[in-house]
This record gives structure tokens, sequence and C-alpha cells, in this order.
């Protein structure tokens, strides 16, 4: 028996030539997917030996396994099978400790290096999500460590990557530390299961771009911040559409480009524009959206116009993949959202993958992006021993929230940055506040935890009634809020109010909608809501006939699980929406309709800032079913936030 190794004890994020985290760029630089078929073996402990490291290790009786994947959803049952909890911890609540049984895969496979790879680059291997901890190992050496099951995490291995053929191993424990802050309610899926690559990074090229951007009164401007070498200038930024191609000779002139009329983004009007970043040995692309967030009092303005939800709460699901990533159901998952005047997304409760982010800025959703933390199952302990609060986890908290950051900061969609969810209070969430206020002033910070609104920007809560929602929204009440002392409260009231869970959708849930939004209609401090959640998590299994069915917690012989509390969607798990979601999409639609006894109807836009000029009005009279008359209603344009009486 070998013992288990000792960083599986340690509340570190990491460790070895891990490279400081940065943006998911489109670059012309040299990469190379590692994606594909690896050699894999299972152990049901971690008290292994290190023999996955060396390259001469015979594997050729491994299994074959794909990247990206989930282990426990591959084969028949012999990589063991999913877990599903909601709140509880599926082992022992001890931490930093982990689980005698703890479920390891071995990773293995060759690459060969391309032939044009660049002569003196760094070289950077980068992983976009493992759960949970991963050791990495190039040509027999240890490379590092990693946590952050939904982070990406670069290593640099350019002393130990060489011409021709490489060796890379993997060793991935599904239960570590990190398990302690991934208590997600979700199920719990381990393996490599979104991209690897293998990628050059010039010394002439560009180790970071932050094309911050800003509008207002029509004219829009970028505030770049660059990460080179003084090797890659000069630096050039164009923007074709806008006739934009500004030179920096040097780092030191890097500033401010106004770049005068543009359309502003919004989740109605995604308006993206084409962007290059040049220097000497790369050039990089990005699509930038302009708007400018702010809070003004109560009221949370983007572009100076207050923004309310109808957000829903969406985790990564597919009932085959989990949540290896598939572009093109995201896509049509989304397209549905927009079908359904599903307006804005939290993304609960970690980052998705990055194409689903880019996928927001084209369809156009405002997101709330959360940071890869949760540690409920604390919960029924009172809190006690919650990493939140000590120190001893203050580094592996900081390492989440700027992982986050830093790998989405381009994205116009996102409006403000979630520190997490259901973790309790303590120092630690105070420093990760503390560094996003730093890092980036432009968009506002977010955590329901912060109950006294202590370091966050806006009031946030979950599953207040609608009474109590009501005295949030009213001014000069004085009613007793959720965990605060009554000058707290009075802070709390004057900070913009969001649901970031509500109206459950759990069996025939939601409920409640058309009392909530009157209350948003009526008090402009309320900002609307998320609907918990999209979509159900059920995943395609078959009983012992082979009868197709999906599955939810216990169905796969877990001893400690949660049920069908997965199934709690406003979409089935092949897709199919929900009476609740037909219900959603009425109480959430742009435009309504008031009818009066004078034969007229008054048309109410009620969006963000698009006026009523892309639509058409079609109205039609059936008796019993059949249409016997219809025609387009003549509405004029009508500006957002005005209405106008129509004759019928």
């Amino acid at each position: 028996m070998v013992p288990a190794p000792a960083y599986l004890s340690d509340t570190a994020p990491g460790s070895g030539a891990r490279v400081a985290p940065r943006s998911w760029l489109r670059s012309d630089a040299p990469a190379l997917s590692l994606d594909g078929t690896w050699r894999f073996r299972l152990s049901p402990t971690a008290d292994l030996p290190e023999d996955v490291a060396g390259p001469a290790l015979d594997d050729s009786g491994w299994d074959e396994l794909a990247v990206p994947a989930h282990w426990v959803l591959q084969g028949d049952g012999e990589y063991g099978r999913p877990i599903y909890t909601n709140v509880q911890f599926p082992f022992p609540l001890d931490p930093p400790h982990v689980p005698d049984e703890n479920p390891t895969g071995d990773y293995r496979r060759t690459f060969e290096l391309p032939a044009d790879w660049p002569e003196g680059a760094r070289t950077v291997l980068r992983f976009d999500g493992v759960e949970s901890l991963y050791r990495v190992w190039l040509n027999g050496a240890e490379v590092g460590i990693a946590t952050g099951s939904r982070l990406a995490q670069e290593f640099d291995v350019t002393d130990l990557v060489r011409p021709g053929t490489n060796h890379v191993a993997v060793r991935v424990h599904q239960w570590s530390p990190a398990s302690y802050l991934e208590d997600q309610d979700q199920w719990w899926l381990p393996g490599i299961f979104r991209d690897v690559t293998l990628v050059a990074r010039p010394v002439d090229g560009l180790q970071d771009v932050w094309l911050r951007t800003g509008w207002a009164g029509g004219d829009g401007w970028v505030e770049p911040e660059l990460t080179a070498d003084d090797a890659a200038f000069p630096v050039t930024l164009r923007i074709p559409s806008l006739g934009v191609e500004t030179v920096w000779t040097r780092p030191a002139d890097v500033g401010r480009v106004e770049v005068g009329p543009v359309e502003p983004w919004t989740a109605e009007t995604p308006r993206l524009y084409d962007a290059t970043v040049e220097s000497t040995g790369e050039t990089v692309s990005l699509r930038l959206g302009f708007r400018t967030v702010e809070i003004r009092g109560d009221r949370f303005l983007v572009n100076g116009e207050r923004v309310v939800f109808h957000g829903m709460n969406r985790h990564e699901a597919h009932p085959v993949r989990g949540r290896v990533f598939d572009e093109q159901h995201a896509r049509e998952d989304l397209a549905r959202m927009k079908r359904f005047n599903v307006n804005a997304i939290r993304t609960s409760h970690y980052p998705p993958h990055p194409r689903l982010l880019d996928l927001a800025d084209e369809l156009g959703f405002w997101v709330i992006l959360e940071c890869d933390l949760e540690t409920h199952g604390f919960e029924k302990n009172g809190w006690t021993r919650n990493p939140s609060d000590d120190p001893a986890w203050r580094d592996a908290y900081l390492d989440r929230i700027e992982r986050t950051v830093e790998r989405d900061k381009n994205h116009p969609s996102i409006v403000m940055w979630s520190l997490g969810n259901e973790s309790g209070t303590g120092a630690n969430l105070a420093a990760m506040s503390a560094w996003v206020h730093a890092r980036d002033s432009g968009r506002p910070v977010h955590y329901e935890g912060d109950y006294t609104g202590e370091y966050t920007d806006v009031y946030s809560r979950m599953y207040s009634t609608v009474p109590e929602t009501e005295q949030i929204g009213t001014d000069g009440s004085t009613a007793p809020l959720l965990g605060c002392t009554p000058a707290q409260g009075a802070r709390q009231r004057t900070k913009p109010f969001l649901l970031c869970e509500y109206a459950h959708a759990m069996g025939n849930g939601p409920g409640a909608l058309d009392q909530y939004e009157a209350l948003v209609d009526a008090h402009p401090r309320l900002h609307g809501g998320f609907v918990w959640e999209w979509r159900d998590h059920g995943i395609l299994t078959r009983t012992a006939d082979g009868t197709p069915f999906y599955a939810y917690g216990g169905d796969f012989g877990e001893v400690v699980h949660d049920g069908n509390f997965v199934m709690d969607g406003m979409i089935l798990s092949d897709d199919t929406p929900t009476p609740g979601l037909y219900e959603f999409a009425a109480m959430a639609s742009p435009v309504r309709f008031t009818f009066d006894d004078a034969v007229g109807v008054t048309v109410a836009n009620r969006r963000h800032s698009a006026a009523t000029d892309d639509l058409r009005f079609d109205w039609r009279v059936e008796h019993d079913g059949r249409i016997v008359a219809r025609g387009v209603l003549a509405v004029p344009p009508i500006p957002a936030g005005s209405s106008a009486r129509v004759e019928l």
C-alpha cells in the first residue's frame, strides 16, 4: 500500500509551473489540441505509485478514453457512477481531508511537436476544465498540480517539451480539498471534461489583452490594457468598421482610444464590432461591444437605462455529455431562451465554457458571471469550519476569483461579477470582493450571502416572499431584513435589489411570477431576478430491460444523494419546454397589451432601450380554432418605456 499523497490534504490552489491567469483569446500563435483518445486506467483509491509519469511505461493494456469527457459517463458503469447531491457532501465533512475511497484516473498520451513550432517561444500546457484535482507530468518530469474544476489553468512547459515525440501524463483525483469548495447542487462528474491544448507564446507576442469599452451620448471608447514585452511593439489596434487604426510604438504609449459614434451593445441589440490587436509576433481577434455599466443610487443601469433581469440560472448540463461543451447544443439552448423572452443568465455556480460567453455576446444576454465556489454543505453544521472565514483557504479563494475574472473580462455580456453561491460569509469572500473592485471598476460585485452588504454592490436575495420583496422595494419601509440590524437594512434598501434565485421550477412550479413582475413595475429599486433553474439535469440511461430514461439522484445506486431535486428546470432533460416556461414567456413579454372598452389596445414597450420598429403586429380572429380574419395592426414605432393606443 502506498500512502495517499500529502497534497490531498493541502488547501493550496496548486503548485509547480503554474502561469498567471489571462484572457481566453483567439490568437494566430501556434497551438496544438491534445483532445482525442488517451490511454486511461481507473483506481479506487489515491494510494498509487507515480508510475504514470514514466515515458517508458507500457500502457498498451490500459483502456482508451475520450478527452474531453467525464469518466463516469463512459462505458457501462465500469468507471464508476455519477453522484448527485444538493447541499450535503457525498463524503464525511472533515476539511481539508478527503475519503480513502478516492477514485483516481490516470491519463497518458503522446504527441508530436510540430516541426514549425517557433524557436524561443514559451510553451504552455493549458487545461480548461478538470474535476477535481490533477497532477501533470511531461516527458517524465512533474509540471505541477492544479485545482478549480471549472477554471482554466496553464503550466509553463518550455524547458520540458522537446522536438519530436512527447509524453504527457495526468493523474486526476475525484476528491480533494477543493471538493469542499465545489458543493454546487449538481452531479459530481470527475475527469478531464474541457479542452487540453499546447500553446506557443512568442517572445514578441501578446501575453494578455483587455479592451475595456464604454459608451455615452452616442460615442464609444476603448481603454486598452496590454501585457507584453518590449519586443512586441509596435502594437496596432484595428476596428475596421469604425475606421480605427491606432499604433502604439512603446508600452508607455498605450492609452484610451476615442472611436466616435457607435451603436451600443445591449441584450436587445447586441451590436458587436470586430477588432484585432497586432504585435510584431502575434495577432489576437476580439469582438467589442460598447456599453457602460453603473449603479446610480438604487438603480442598476447599462448605458444609462435601468435593467430588469428576466433571467435563468443556468448550469452546464447535457443528458449524455454532462458538462462537456457542445457548441451546437449550447447555441440552440440560448436561442430557445430568447424565444421564451429570457434576457439574462446567471452562470450557476461557476464560469461556463468560454464559447458560451461568446454566444451570449452575439445573441444578447445580460450575464452575471459566477465564480467556481460553493460550500453549502457546511450550513448543516452552523457553518462551523467553513472555509470562507478560514485564513488557510484564503489563497484558494483568491485564486478562484482571479482566474474567473481574468479569463472572461473581455465579454460585453458580463455586467456583474458574482463571488460564488451559498458559502456563508467571511473574510475570504470579502478579500475576493476587494480584489475584484481593484481589478475591474466597470462592473459591480454580487454575492447573495453578504446579507448585510459589507462588501458587495447590490442587494441580492433568493426566495424572498412576495410581501418581503415588496417591503424591500418600498421607500420608507422599516420592516426587518434577513440577517440585518435596522441600520444595515436601511443601507441595503439604498442599493439595487435582485432575486438571484426565485420561483423554484420544480414539479408544478414556478409560481407567483406575475406578482413578482408587478412589484418590479411598481418599485424601480427592484430589478427582477433569475428563476431556479433553466433545465433538468437528468442523465440518459437505461433500465435492466433496456428502456431508456432520464436518471436522477439514487438511480445509480448512490448511498448519499438528494433524489429528484436535480429535476427542477424550466425545460426537461430532452429540451422540452414545460408549461411554466410558457407562463414565464408571457410574464416577461417585452411588449404588453391592454385592451379597453372603446375597441382599442394600448401597446406598451417594456424593453430596456430598443424601440418597436423591428416588430410586426399580426392579428387574427378565430371561431372555434378556425381563422376567419387576419391582418397587420398599424402600430407606430414606440420608444422603450413608452406606450401608444391603437384602434382595433
